[in-house]
């Protein structure tokens, strides 16, 4: 159960930190051997593949953070039930285009693999790296769910709104920032 819980709670983050780590030590290489050697031809190609699937796998991650890219002025201004009922719809408005988006690219998927088609500088087959939609999408339409179920179960509580939410985020990293400062002074 703790495997389940802790891959809920982190499997996207895992995946875009170990991106930016390889993407960093892939660009030191490629600098080391442009100033020591001579430059390689696959690096730029594999960082740009890298930053293709951190921008796929970072979907399901902002919406299981809800974190979406939406504007809550007028939401705020409603009562509660007004405003979870409105999440509710965005949720499923997601879920579904989530939903339409997965299958699409297994289209995509499927044409890469019919046509043969390799990356020029590291031959990789280009189904590889499309793969990265079927996964960002498929965990996207799974983690819409997710937001489904926790907002229909959370129908009367009270939701911060955006202005709220950010006095609170902000107060907590305040009280992060000085428990780091007391704790190193001593």
């Amino acid at each position: 159960m703790k495997v389940i819980k802790w891959l809920d709670e982190h499997f996207e983050e895992t995946f875009l930190v170990f991106f930016l780590v390889l993407i960093s030590c892939i660009t030191m290489l490629q600098i080391i051997a442009r100033t020591f050697f001579a430059a390689l031809s696959w690096p730029e190609e594999f960082c740009r593949y890298c930053w293709i699937w951190s921008v796929f796998i970072s979907l399901p991650y902002t919406m299981r953070k809800g974190n979406m890219l939406r504007v809550n002025v007028l939401v705020d201004l409603l009562p509660t039930k007004a405003r979870n009922a409105i999440n509710i719809v965005i949720d499923l408005i997601n879920t579904v285009v989530m939903a339409l988006f997965f299958n699409g690219s297994i289209t995509v998927i499927q044409n890469a693999l019919n046509s043969g088609r390799t990356s020029p500088a590291m031959e990789l087959p280009m189904a590889a790296v499309y793969i990265c939609l079927l996964i960002g999408f498929g965990l996207g339409f799974i983690r819409g769910i997710q937001q489904i179920v926790l907002h229909v179960m959370n129908f009367n509580k009270k939701e911060l709104t955006t202005l709220e939410q950010a006095m609170a985020d902000a107060a907590e990293e305040a009280a992060a920032a000085k428990g780091d400062l007391e704790g190193g002074a001593n």
